[in-house]
């Protein structure tokens, strides 16, 4: 069974992150490597800079953005590979860490949801509840 969770990386790092993957195309302002405890820095997860600056952080392109990223990520084959690395359940619980401030409307959010249903059929890939 494989948890997939987003966090902001701006959060303290806690050891229930489990493996913890940076999924920001840029590196997250005022912060050192060090701070974010990061295992792996995925660029090749975040959007693309034109689908990202599209976007904008702004809600009324949500839908149009969700639409944007997730073609990109199918048409990914590095993330369909990761997809199947997760599967495979080496890391039970996998951190997906994003610098926007909005948790709910972020790419880690997106990413999350496409990963579980491209985990190549995973028993038990899940994503927490909301609370």
């Amino acid at each position: 069974m494989v948890t997939i969770r987003t966090k902001r990386v701006y959060e303290p790092y806690e050891p229930s992150d489990g493996y913890r993957v940076l999924v920001d195309r840029l590196w997250p302002r005022g912060l050192t490597k060090e701070r974010v405890h990061y295992d792996q820095w995925a660029k090749f997860l975040a959007p693309s800079n034109a689908v990202r600056k599209a976007f904008g952080h702004n809600a009324q392109n949500w839908d149009a953005f969700v639409a944007a990223y997730t073609a990109e990520l199918d048409a990914n084959p590095k993330a369909h590979a990761f997809a199947g690395q997760l599967a495979q359940g080496a890391h039970p619980t996998v951190t997906l860490l994003y610098a926007a401030h909005d948790p709910k409307l972020n790419q880690a959010v997106v990413l999350q949801r496409w990963l579980v249903e491209h985990m190549g059929g995973a028993p038990g890939a899940t994503m927490p509840k909301a609370a």
